[in-house]
């Protein structure tokens, strides 16, 4: 007999409010700034280089991020990058900690649907300040029963916090627009894994959708979330 499902846990970052979007027109003016001294696809690419050799050192978030654009700055001008580049790339980053909460669409309709039938969790990842600041400002605290921002989303992480929750894997679904984060470990761990795309993908967040798996579903929108955990229900 498959196990009730007791938990539902959603990623924060493009899943209940927009994110990817301010790093991407951050982006955009670290290549304005720059662009004096390399191509757009040279800068895009040294950028990226630089954010994956670095997660391991400053983890996920906004910090890491400016730290990297800074390093990527240094390295495309041999040195030589202005000061006031500098400046503008740490207050770009100032910028995107203090920007509002822009909650995507259906979330709260959807969250508070779902709090009375089943305990609901936040799992995010990125800056533990950044990410309290978000769910305290987003107005959605109250509805969920934990918020767990983790360093990094693996299995044995969600294993963790699963079980810190009272719930057994197989209970448990985990919803976000990230496949290789929010869907792929806790398939691993034979929970239910549910994918809703954003229009907007950071590139180390990209992995393929599993061929085939019982526990996994795609959902256009969040406000589908409901209807397929009652159904999950019975």
């Amino acid at each position: 007999m498959t196990p009730a499902l007791t938990t539902i846990a959603f990623d924060a970052d493009d899943t209940l409010w927009h994110n990817e979007t301010f790093f991407r027109l951050t982006q955009e003016r670290f290549a304005a700034l720059l662009a004096d001294y390399a191509p757009r696809d040279d800068l895009d690419a040294r950028l990226l280089a630089a954010e994956r050799r670095n997660l391991g050192h400053y983890g996920f978030g906004i910090k890491g991020f400016v730290l990297s654009m800074i390093e990527t700055a240094i390295d495309i001008t041999d040195e030589k990058v202005p000061a006031r580049v500098i400046r503008e790339l740490v207050d770009a980053g100032r910028d995107m900690l203090e920007h509002p909460i822009d909650l995507l669409p259906e979330v709260e309709d959807t969250l508070r649907a779902l709090s009375g039938d089943f305990r609901l969790l936040i799992i995010t990842k990125g800056d533990l300040l950044d990410q309290e600041r978000k769910v305290a400002q987003s107005g959605l605290g109250d509805l969920f029963d934990g918020v767990e921002i983790v360093s990094d989303k693996t299995a044995s992480a969600y294993d963790g916090i699963f079980a810190r929750h009272g719930t057994r894997a197989a209970q448990a679904m985990m919803v976000g627009n990230s496949m290789k984060s929010d869907v792929l470990p806790v398939l691993e761990l034979g929970a239910w894994g549910v994918h809703v795309p954003h229009g907007v993908t950071w590139e180390l967040e990209r992995a393929a959708a599993p061929d085939s798996h019982p526990r996994f579903h795609q959902v256009d929108s969040l406000g589908q979330v409901m209807p397929l955990a009652r159904r999950l229900c019975g």
